[in-house]
């Protein structure tokens, strides 16, 4: 509301300052187009209101296009092209290999992709305990009660090393950590600091061996904080997994996990995803009708003062026909007028509707900045069109009446 109240005064202030300057330009040599800007600022112009009334609704029109198509990039980079076809929680240690024995007898070609899964807290970084950090660094996520944490030989997909090294494969010695880039920057973590961690009530003296780069959007297990070998292999755990099968090999192995592992959790991304999208679908469903009836009432502002001014133009019509001006040069006026006319508006919506599209797709859903270009100057140009179209239509109905019936008329 805020929003639209702002976007009300500047375009009502742009519309004031349109028909002073177009009243301060020179005068141009060429008849017909210093007809047309004489028509900007006439005495009953409608300039200041066309602007208002039109510009809000191609604003919010460009709003829907930028986030639109920022959401849209922002699905097609997160979604990869073959996303797991499910997610499973809490597989026993003990049952790992029988659960992908299962799965593969169902689907001989799924691609299983497993991961051990704990949870830990952090305690204290560089000997400071975290009951004694007051306050706590902002942005240190991963002091913020217990942490999934995981092991592993290798360096995950996503993941990028920017800090440090990663440990051998047959790494045997201390207890050694990745920490995610984020969380490093927040607490100054380096390579070489020491950190403790809880996990199942033992508290557990790491090193910081690399400062990882996650790319939280794969559709893959990401950790703030992953282990070397050789620390928690000994303590109680379970699994997590990811399945990626045909969509027809789905509902057997569903029934089949269901019924042979009771405790872990199977959820299915694909049903994620379409929630997901239709929440989006929604979202565009609910600008889209609101850019709609404002411009709806641009539309109908435009119509009523084409209507209003409709008996000074058909007497300025008139009269440049008894000068001697043909019907062509009237209509180029006119249509000189209303393109100017769909240029400023076009151009406030531009710049308006960009900033709000930026600013609710940057700052409040803190995605990447990613619009499609080409369909949001479609958008725009669509409606610089119709207004285009309408008031060179309520133009062609003027030019129709003959002089001597006017005249008369008038």
């Amino acid at each position: 509301a805020a929003a639209t109240a702002g976007i009300f005064a500047l375009l009502g202030a742009i519309g004031w300052l349109v028909r002073r300057g177009a009243r301060a330009l020179p005068r141009p040599r060429r008849p017909l187009l210093r007809l047309a800007i004489a028509n900007l600022h006439r005495p009953a112009a409608q300039t200041d209101r066309l602007i208002v009334a039109l510009g809000l609704g191609l604003t919010l029109f460009v709003v829907l296009a930028v986030v639109q198509t920022s959401l849209t990039h922002q699905i097609e980079k997160t979604v990869p092209a073959v996303a797991p076809s499910f997610f499973a929680l809490d597989v026993p240690t003990e049952d790992i290999d029988r659960f992908r024995s299962t799965v593969l007898a169902r689907a001989p070609e799924a691609r299983i992709d497993s991961v051990p899964s704990l949870r830990g807290s952090v305690v204290a970084v560089r000997g400071v305990r975290v009951t004694d950090m007051k306050p706590v660094p902002k942005g240190a996520w991963i002091l913020n009660g217990d942490r999934g944490l995981t092991y592993s030989t290798r360096l995950a997909e996503g993941n990028e090393i920017v800090a440090g090294k990663w440990w051998p494969a047959d790494y045997a010695g201390p207890p050694l950590i990745s920490v995610e880039e984020q969380a490093a920057k927040a607490l100054d973590l380096k390579p070489g600091d020491r950190m403790t961690l809880s996990v199942l009530g033992v508290e557990i003296e790491t090193t910081v061996a690399s400062i990882r780069r996650v790319n939280w959007e794969t559709m893959g297990f990401n950790f703030g904080i992953v282990f070397a070998p050789g620390a928690l292999e000994g303590a109680p755990h379970s699994y997590m997994a990811t399945i990626a099968i045909p969509d027809a090999r789905e509902a057997a192995v569903n029934r089949a996990v269901i019924a042979g592992f009771p405790s872990v959790s199977l959820i299915r991304v694909k049903d994620v995803v379409e929630q997901v999208s239709s929440i989006f679908g929604q979202l565009a469903t609910a600008i889209r009708a609101a850019a709609s009836l404002a411009l709806a009432a641009g539309v109908a502002v435009l119509v009523g003062a084409v209507a209003a001014s409709r008996r000074a133009r058909l007497y300025d019509a008139v009269l440049l026909k008894l000068l001697g001006a043909s019907r062509r040069q009237i209509l180029t006026a006119q249509a000189i007028e209303y393109a100017l006319l769909a240029a400023v508006i076009a151009l406030l919506a531009l710049a308006a509707g960009t900033a709000a599209g930026w600013y609710v797709v940057t700052r409040i859903f803190e995605l990447a900045w990613a619009p499609d270009w080409p369909i949001v100057l479609g958008t725009l140009a669509a409606g610089a069109l119709g207004t285009l179209g309408i008031g060179l239509l309520g133009s062609l109905l003027v030019l129709a009446a003959r002089p001597a019936a006017a005249l008369r008329s008038l």
